[in-house]
């Protein structure tokens, strides 16, 4: 008699997520290594390596500043020869996808690329949610592609407080394409701008008024529009976006760069449109670095960075102060039951510095 229970197959195991897992996950030293050892691994492209370096320049403790800041030194005279892209867009408008799409062309063109993906961190443990490395996920596989996701760390609009001295690492590793992809539209856009060459402004077409409620500041940063998921039946749509942009781009006053803002569309889904898109940024960068531009803008960079350093530098004498840190708790209190106002307390926690 047959029985009425079967046994079925086993599920296969499946492959992993990233076969390259094993080679890029790193075991975690007790204490941070030499800067000599650090920077050969840079040099020498070892991912774990320039991982752990990332991790260091992040760490908040005054050894591993230290270390930070004599690596980047170190690794200064190795950089300088990427192009830096900053990528934005609105929420919703596919920038993931869109980095993937125009990443794997660029590796397909000969480019090493190193993206810095600015994960807004989670409220509970102020840590990186992670989410854009999942959604790269072949883009991650590539072995000439490098994909950090940084915490936000609740800074201004979201821009980790470490990306440029991430940048310079990862130049220093030889990879001579660097996406910063931000949060969303808001504030943190002047502050990617101010570490790129290259502000690229993802849109979309038929979401709402004609402009999505764009900054104009943010528009005038731009140096292309991209009309994303122009594909299917929204190939229309993008096409009278695109001429509405490109309308609205020509009542800015000329950038001091002497290139002409453009607007075009694409879609990552399918792929197109980005060789065109990385025509328009080699084109860019060939006409900045034969006016000049492209070497006065690094150099005003720099002291603008110089001048972030000293303030976070300085924030970060304020709050690692004993004195300060014994009577912020106090002062907190009295501004919030009303025994003292914001300035005075403010004022009064100062004077210890």
């Amino acid at each position: 008699m047959d029985s009425a229970l079967t046994v079925n197959q086993g599920v296969p195991q499946p492959p992993d997520i990233n076969p390259r897992a094993r080679d890029i996950i790193k075991k975690k030293p007790g204490k941070s290594l030499a800067v000599p050892v650090y920077l050969e691994g840079i040099r020498s492209g070892d991912v774990p390596l320039l991982a752990q370096s990332i991790t260091l320049i992040e760490s908040t403790l005054e050894e591993d500043r230290k270390k930070a800041r004599e690596l980047v030194s170190a690794c200064l005279p190795l950089s300088g020869n990427s192009v830096r892209i900053g990528i934005t867009g609105v929420p919703g408008v596919g920038k993931s996808t869109f980095i993937e799409a125009f990443g794997q062309y660029i590796i397909s063109a000969g480019h090493k690329l190193a993206v810095l993906a600015i994960d807004p961190s989670s409220e509970r443990t102020k840590g990186s949610i992670l989410g854009d490395k999942t959604r790269m996920e072949t883009l991650a596989n590539n072995p000439r592609a490098f994909i950090r996701p940084s915490p936000s760390g609740g800074t201004l609009g979201g821009v980790a407080r470490k990306t440029r001295e991430t940048i310079i690492l990862c130049e220093a590793a030889g990879y001579d394409t660097i996406f910063i992809e931000t949060v969303g539209v808001g504030q943190s856009e002047t502050a990617v701008h101010s570490m790129t060459d290259f502000f690229l402004l993802l849109m979309l077409a038929g979401a709402g008024d004609g402009l999505q409620g764009i900054k104009r500041g943010i528009m005038e940063m731009s140096d292309l529009l991209v009309i994303n998921k122009a594909d299917g039946s929204n190939i229309d749509n993008a096409r009278k976006a695109r001429a509405l942009y490109k309308g609205a781009l020509e009542l800015f006053p000329p950038p001091p760069s002497g290139w002409k803002p453009l607007a075009l569309c694409a879609s990552a889904i399918e792929g197109t449109g980005m060789k065109t898109i990385l025509e328009a940024v080699e084109e860019y960068m060939r006409q900045v670095k034969e006016n000049g531009y492209f070497q006065t803008r690094r150099a005003e960079q720099a002291v603008y960075w110089m001048r972030e350093s000293i303030d976070d530098y300085l924030l970060s004498r304020f709050y690692d102060n004993p004195r300060i840190k014994g009577r912020l708790s106090e002062m907190e209190r009295k501004v919030r039951e009303g025994e003292t106002d914001s300035f005075s307390a403010a004022s009064e926690l100062l004077k210890h510095l």
